[in-house]
């Protein structure tokens, strides 16, 4: 009987992401890449998601203080294989030492967005007052 095929990762690939994730994040926190571009920003590694070998590490990032988020994102990725040798030493369990690639996180740019598009007018009158929703603003009246 053939095996269901699952469309989402693994628990092993969720897993080494996070220790991968932890890993690197301590990395960029130490200030150890001597590039200006990266040691004038803050960089928050929201998330890490490995391939299906372990081989290949996708690390979405979001710089904060600069107004040119690309370039700091082009940084990490030219100095791709200095971030996998310091790395190497907080990972010593992996067979295999995977390579980075570093992508710019836009998930917190879609969440503001749907959180404008929710206060925005147009979707206040359809959605009506609170109290069309049968929501109590008023918890202490008796």
């Amino acid at each position: 009987m053939p095996r269901p095929t699952t469309s989402g990762p693994s628990q092993r690939m969720l897993r080494v992401g996070e220790q991968v994730r932890h890993a690197l994040s301590e990395t960029l926190q130490r200030g150890e890449i001597t590039d200006p571009l990266i040691e004038n920003a803050v960089v928050s590694v929201s998330e890490v998601r490995m391939s299906p070998d372990l081989k290949i590490a996708t690390a979405f990032v979001s710089p904060l203080g600069v107004k040119d988020t690309d370039a700091v994102v082009e940084a990490l990725n030219k100095h791709a294989k200095f971030v996998r040798g310091r790395v190497s030493g907080a990972l010593r369990q992996m067979k295999y030492m995977p390579e980075f690639r570093f992508r710019l996180d836009t998930s917190y740019d879609n969440f503001q967005k749907i959180n404008e598009l929710l206060h925005s007018p147009e979707v206040a009158r359809d959605l009506g007052s609170d109290n069309d929703l049968g929501i109590d603003n008023d918890k202490d009246e008796k």
